[in-house]
């Protein structure tokens, strides 16, 4: 058990001291603090101009669109006649103008005339001119909090109940979609730069000849259960380091920045980051360190690791998806298949609550797998950790397995 701790305590330190880890460990905390800083410097010196004011003519042919001339962000400027608008035009003095006929009431037709090349009017002019016909239209005849709400007939809140009828919370866009994401985008970088720490330690330990010195001190299976715990406890460090970032940052910006005034990471999604990280950590460890002593070199290594890397990677491709749709078939399968389940279940718990049930399962499935995936890579550790030459085909692997 000393020899396990003793290389426990080399790999945490080799690790916590490397140049990448800290700069990885390190780049969230001042990412978010250059960008509070960023937004506070723009927020504090940048004063925006008052925006200018568009001037719109037009020609009025029914005597009934004289009021409500100045509306916001636009002035509209009556004209006698279309001679005097399109000399106004001409000189720049308006944007455009419009003729508003006789028979405007019976046929509703607007003509609009610009200088500029267009396929159609934009959204802007077309609301602008639809709200000076709307108030003219209905001038004296509504009171002007009736005519706002015409011109505004809604702005529509939407508000999302769980299964007993009460408020969920967090329905704010950066709840919702933001925080799964950033969760499914850190748990990626976390649990694969951990685990890839494991897999270029005992590639190249292999490949220069040191595990050989190694093996002559301790047993297989404490060299791969003293890289797996060391290099996992300095991963659970970087991630608690940006766990914490990640509240932190959330109370001072929900402060200063309008925008994310509602957001909020519950504490217990905190407490399911740490286990799922555990869990999920263990399980690419162990598969990191089964490939790694298979391969001759880092690069072959490399190949066999793809074949659990791709679906792994596939809840962060999906991710709107799962976010949309967490009670899917689809987004359950993700939550129980172990190799996908710690980030799922991260994006899912970020944007909705999950049944107790579903939860257990998926620990219950992601332990067995690690158990499983352990017992298969120490055996493939003992067996391959000292082997060179041409790499063995699956066929040989199982059968060395069965055989060890």
């Amino acid at each position: 058990m000393s020899k396990t701790f003793i290389i426990l305590k080399h790999e945490f330190r080799q690790t916590f001291k490397s140049r990448s880890f800290i700069i990885i460990t390190l780049a969230l905390p001042l990412l978010a603090i250059l960008g509070l800083g960023i937004y506070q410097g723009v927020h504090h010196w940048y004063h925006p101009a008052a925006p200018q004011e568009e001037k719109i003519g037009y020609v009025d042919q029914t005597g009934m669109f004289g009021n409500y001339t100045s509306q916001p962000g636009v002035l509209f400027i009556l004209y006698p006649g279309e001679q005097q608008a399109k000399d106004a035009l001409l000189a720049k003095d308006i944007k455009e103008y419009f003729v508003i006929p006789t028979d405007y009431l019976s046929s509703g037709l607007i003509t609009r005339y610009t200088t500029s090349r267009e396929p159609t009017p934009s959204a802007k002019t077309t609301e602008q001119i639809t709200d000076f016909l709307v108030s003219n239209l209905l001038a004296g005849n509504v009171s002007p909090q009736v005519l706002d709400r015409v011109k505004t007939p809604m702005l529509l809140a939407s508000i999302r109940l769980n299964e007993s009828g009460e408020i969920v919370p967090g329905q704010d866009v950066v709840s919702s979609y933001v925080v799964p994401i950033v969760f499914a985008l850190l748990f990626m970088v976390s649990i694969f730069f951990a685990s890839g720490f494991l897999f270029q330690s005992v590639t190249e330990e292999k490949e220069n000849r040191v595990i050989e010195i190694l093996l002559s001190s301790a047993s297989s299976r404490q060299l791969l259960v003293g890289k797996v715990l060391g290099l996992g406890v300095a991963g659970l460090i970087q991630v608690a380091v940006w766990l914490i970032t990640l509240i932190v940052f959330s109370q001072v910006a929900k402060s200063i920045i309008p925008a994310l005034s509602d957001l909020s990471i519950p504490a217990s999604l905190i407490g399911w980051g740490l286990l799922y990280f555990v869990l999920g950590y263990l399980l690419f460890a162990a598969l990191y360190a089964g490939v790694g002593s298979i391969g001759a070199s880092a690069r072959e290594g490399q190949g066999w690791s793809t074949i659990f890397v791709l679906p792994a990677i596939l809840p962060y491709y999906f991710s709107y998806f799962i976010i949309s749709s967490p009670e899917s078939a689809a987004s359950k399968a993700l939550t129980f298949f172990p190799l996908t389940s710690p980030i799922t279940s991260m994006m899912r718990l970020a944007s909705h609550a999950i049944p107790a049930w579903e939860i257990a399962l998926s620990l219950i499935i992601l332990a067995g797998s690690i158990a499983l995936t352990m017992w298969f890579a120490a055996k493939i550790f003992r067996v391959f950790l000292l082997m060179y030459g041409k790499r063995p085909a699956l066929r040989e692997i199982i059968r060395y397995v069965r055989e060890s």
